[in-house]
């Protein structure tokens, strides 16, 4: 015996163009049916929280599926699969579709290459997915804006949980992190780590969706817009401190990626803080009371 419940939902066009919609969400447990086979025109993320199963891809290739797991059914792509008829699964599905689907398929989000993805913990998703269950009342008038953002958050969430995403790239990702605003080259930085700029390629983009020097230039552009909003460096010395020798090609880059030169940037979002800005990120469960020494 099984039980189960869902919600199926038909978002109109501006809700579209929001990038992603939900579809339908549903919750089941139990010795649940075998799916399939059968071919779908939207994407499905399957997480099963607890037990074990099986998925059967095109070419026959059977693959056991053990919770917690997520499946990846991408349109187009024919699938075939079901839990253990002695124990069944607990399970939480969600269908999605959207414009933004391309850009999560190539930032490694959603992997249609890989339709069994082993979980380290489905805690995170499986939340999402109850907060997506709880907004599907029937009378809920933001119902599609709210689902359609959970289906994002739930992306995060996934991608977060993914068991193959071992410290040691977590680590790799730090480094750069911490290394960012240094004066080195790609290669420079694997050859810090040990590794080859190709497999500091792979390592970053399993990691962070991106290539390294993506990530690297991400990161030296949040701090550079920190340092024109909060300080009154010049241009030239704020290129320095984020590893630009050549305030001229630090202009430039700064201006094609953010859209503005740095001179526009600093008049529109400079504060003048006495004491400087904090780096201890706020509580917002613990607010300051204005007024009050603490």
């Amino acid at each position: 015996m099984y039980h189960t419940w869902m919600r199926f939902f038909t978002p109109g066009p501006a809700h579209h163009r929001l990038g992603l919609v939900c579809l339908g969400v549903g919750l089941q447990y139990g010795a649940l049916p075998t799916v399939g086979p059968r071919t779908l025109d939207h994407h499905v993320a399957v997480v099963v929280n607890a037990g074990t199963g099986w998925y059967l891809s095109p070419d026959g290739r059977r693959t056991i599926v053990t919770a917690p797991a997520l499946l990846w059914l991408t349109p187009g792509v024919p699938h075939h699969y079901a839990p253990d008829d002695g124990t069944g699964w607990d399970e939480g599905f969600v269908d999605f579709t959207g414009p933004a689907t391309a850009t999560y398929t190539e930032l490694g989000y959603i992997e249609p290459d890989r339709p069994v993805v082993p979980l380290s913990d489905a805690t995170g998703a499986r939340a999402v997915i109850g907060r997506m269950a709880r907004a599907a009342r029937r009378d809920n008038p933001l119902l599609e804006v709210e689902t359609g953002a959970a289906v994002h958050e739930l992306l995060v969430a996934l991608r977060r949980a993914r068991a193959d995403l071992a410290p040691s790239g977590e680590a790799v990702l730090k480094a750069l992190a911490r290394d960012a605003c240094l004066p080195l080259s790609v290669a420079d930085h694997a050859a810090k780590h040990g590794m080859t700029p190709a497999e500091l390629r792979t390592a970053v983009r399993r990691g962070a969706g991106c290539s390294p020097k993506d990530y690297l230039l991400g990161i030296r552009l949040a701090r550079a817009k920190e340092l024109l909003a909060t300080t009154g460096l010049p241009v030239a010395a704020v290129a320095r401190r984020v590893g630009y020798d050549d305030p001229a090609y630090f202009s430039r880059l700064f201006t094609r990626r953010v859209g503005m030169a740095p001179v526009r940037f600093r008049a529109q979002q400079f504060r003048a803080v006495p004491g400087g800005w904090s780096n201890q990120v706020p509580d917002p469960a613990d607010p300051p009371v204005i007024g009050r020494n603490r």
